[in-house]
């Protein structure tokens, strides 16, 4: 937790005692009062919180807010429906390096009971989310949705201009690595990645008609949580030569 981040109606009330954050704030920080941490506002801007008071309630604090700061471009993903667990981590860690959206998709190979998942109707990955973004000292949160198959994602896509490359271990030769390095090649703005058991031969047949470009990142065979972290840190590095 690299700074500690407020939701919007979080500002104001005492910081709970039973709160995680407290708890950060108080151990690891070892903060008392009269002093100060790092501090974000979900989806604005960056300051300093002053702890005024600590009582049975909590912390009190004083915010000092400093000129909110851009958003910045980040790439939008998509992925076939993973397991809760590893869709826990690719949200925080995916928020971490740095995504626009997220997008958690059925495919001809996910398994529809994986949207049922109480991490998505009990509101958990918003949870994971923030703390991707704290990690990262930022504010602002990706777009998270987990109620579209691959063409609707798709067809929201191109209604929005967004040209995406998909990520596939089988039937194609080129690497993603090779293709950001490409002379005159954009960074693309948007990534696809099948579920947990690859894409099938349905999927491809839609990403073919679709014109999108199908590239591996290399012979071995990753998990989904680790395909999602080497992909967005190439696309990092592309986007610190351009």
């Amino acid at each position: 937790m690299n700074i500690v981040l407020l939701e919007p109606s979080e500002i104001g009330p005492p910081l709970a005692p039973s709160d995680l954050r407290y708890r950060h704030i108080n151990k690891v920080l070892r903060c008392v009062v009269g002093d100060s941490f790092d501090v974000g506002r979900v989806n604005g801007p960056r300051g300093k919180a002053l702890i005024i008071k600590s009582d049975k309630d909590g912390l009190h604090l004083k915010f000092e807010w400093q000129h909110p700061h851009q958003r910045e471009n980040h790439p939008r993903l998509a992925i076939g429906f993973p397991r809760p667990q590893t869709a826990r981590d690719i949200l925080r860690d995916a928020t971490s390096l740095g995504v626009s959206e997220l997008s958690f998709i059925s495919t001809a190979r996910s398994d529809p009971n994986y949207a049922t998942s109480s991490l998505w109707s009990k509101g958990e990955w918003r949870r994971q989310v923030v703390t991707g973004t704290a990690q990262a000292f930022d504010t602002f949160i990706p777009q998270v949705q987990w109620h579209e198959s691959l063409v609707e994602t798709l067809d929201r896509w191109a209604s929005e201009e967004i040209y995406p490359v998909a990520l596939d271990l089988y039937d194609c030769t080129h690497r993603l690595a090779d293709h950001l390095n490409s002379s005159g090649a954009d960074r693309p703005e948007a990534i696809l990645i099948g579920p947990e058991r690859g894409w099938d031969n349905e999927d491809r047949v839609l990403l073919d008609s679709r014109q999108i470009p199908r590239l591996h990142l290399g012979s071995r065979v990753l998990r989904t949580e680790t395909a999602v972290a080497v992909t967005l840190g190439l696309l990092n590095a592309a986007g610190a030569r351009v």
